[in-house]
Order: structure tokens, then sequence, then C-alpha cells
């Protein structure tokens, strides 16, 4: 189901993928890092900064189920957030920070958007949980897309990347940008990410934004490369895989229209639906 598709961007949009390392459940730390990284990105002109999947708390899963009042953001709130609201505002940056929540006894998988006002806009919660998430996180119930500047921009978490169904709902939704804050390890992450993030782009003609950890977290050990991609699922820029780092792109409307123009497949899809379909047996059994 798609909705009312909005008015194709004027002006380029300038974003941030910020990586770096959290230290283990310590809120308080991490939060200075990331308001940090925000005046950083509001130096280099951006609008809009992505972190890493639990950036705030760390991956940390052990720490944030057995102490989650320390160790992860409280829904009903939380005044550990202030120095970095106070950098959104500072800078007129929107920051989309990954944290665990703790919400009304349950936890959750999350993205805050903090505002250029100071405040905790909103949240999205990862719907797509990996296997070892499911018994301690509750996945969430809806997307969420924000419009900034005349771009729409769908937000994801990590694992919610690797499910194609995810990035096109975002797109149907009239979405230009899709931007995920990660958690990719060393090993086959690296590879599972370029594979994903470019697919994800070009079959949606969208751009495409990771933030990814660097150093070691919840006993994963992360690979970096923080990046975008542009709508054809080429690569814009793309950070290290080892150093605190800030990556910066604009995303521009002609190379969006352009790309749109050339590749039609999400203007197709539309008239795609479940239609009648024939089953087919192979093996002499009935279908």
């Amino acid at each position: 189901m798609t909705t009312e598709q909005p008015p194709p961007p004027s002006q380029p949009l300038r974003v941030a993928a910020a990586q770096a390392c959290p230290e283990p459940g310590d809120l308080t730390a991490n939060i200075a890092t990331a308001a940090a990284m925000v005046c950083e990105a509001g130096d280099a002109g951006a609008r809009v900064v992505v972190f890493p999947e639990k950036f705030l708390t760390g991956y940390e899963p052990d720490l944030i189920r057995a102490d989650p009042k320390r160790c992860a953001v409280q829904a009903a709130g939380d005044d550990r957030l202030d120095p970095l609201l106070e950098a959104c505002r500072e800078t007129s940056t929107v920051a989309i920070v990954g944290t665990a929540v703790h919400d009304a006894g349950q936890l959750y998988v999350s993205a805050l958007v903090l505002g250029t006002d100071g405040t905790w806009l909103s949240r999205y919660d990862k719907q797509l949980l990996f296997s070892t998430e499911q018994e301690i996180y509750c996945p969430g119930a809806q997307g969420l897309s924000l419009d900034i500047d005349g771009w729409r921009l769908g937000l994801g978490i990590c694992y919610d990347s690797g499910f194609p169904e995810h990035a096109r709902a975002a797109a149907l939704d009239g979405c230009h940008a899709y931007l995920v804050g990660a958690l990719f390890s060393i090993g086959n992450g690296y590879h599972e990410s370029r594979m994903w993030f470019p697919s994800r782009a070009f079959d949606n003609t969208m751009y495409t934004v990771l933030a990814n950890h660097v150093g070691s977290t919840g006993g994963w050990s992360t690979c970096g490369g923080s990046a975008v991609w542009d709508p054809t699922g080429r690569l814009v820029v793309e950070a290290g895989p080892d150093e605190r780092e800030l990556v910066v792109a604009d995303l521009d409307p002609d190379r969006l229209r352009r790309a749109r123009a050339d590749h039609t497949m999400l203007n197709d899809v539309h008239g795609l639906t479940a239609g009648p379909r024939q089953r087919l047996a192979l093996d002499g059994r009935p279908a």
C-alpha cells in the first residue's frame, strides 16, 4: 500500500554518519561522545547526523538486561540526554541516535529522533530483531519516516536493512533516503553491508546511509566502514575500518531525479499486485 508521494526535493541535504567505539553501559560517557560528534557534524554543515545501533548504551545485551534503569534510556524521561539535546539545539542539527530504550518494563532497540529545538521528537523501534535479540527486546510495531527540508527519510536499524521489504516500505511511503544505524562485525559484516546497502539503494532508487561501530562492543569486534550510497547503488563516501570518524555527503536532488528517470522500477512496482497465480507441481504430487 502506498501513501501520497511528496514532491521531489529541490535542494541538497547534507547528512553525516558517525562512527566511534562506545563505553559499555556508560550512557553519560557515550552521550558526551555523541554530543561532541553532533557539534562536529554541525561544523561540517550537516543537517542530519546518524549514529550506530545502540551507540548510547553500547550493544551490551547482558548489561542492559541486568540493569535497564541504569544502562538503557528511560522512555518516560531521561535527563542524561540533556547534553546531546543541547548540542542539537546549538548546531541546528537533527540527530538519529541508536540506544536501548526501557519503556514500561519492556526493552527496545531504538533510534531516537532529536530535533533542532533540543527536544526528543520521536523514536523508531527496530522491527526485525536478530535471533539473539528476540529473548531480550520487543519488536517495533511500525516504521518511521521523517520530513526534513523537502527530503523524506526512512529509518532502519541494522538487521532491518537485510530485508528488501523494509527499505521498500520506506520507498513506497515516499522516502528519498534510508538511514540506518547498525552493528556490522569483522568477518562477514563488511561483505554483508556491501551487499545490502547498494541493493536497497538501487532497488528503490534512493540514497542509503550506514552508521556503524568501530572497536568492540557487546562481544562483537566491529568493522566500521560507515558510508553513503547514491540512488543507483554507487558508493559516495566511506569511513575507515577502525577509527572514530564522521563521513559527510550531500544528498543531491538532481542525482535522485536522474536515477528515478533512468531506472523506473519503483514507479512500475505500484502496478504489481498479488493477483491470480498459477501453481505448478513438478514432482507428480498435487500442487
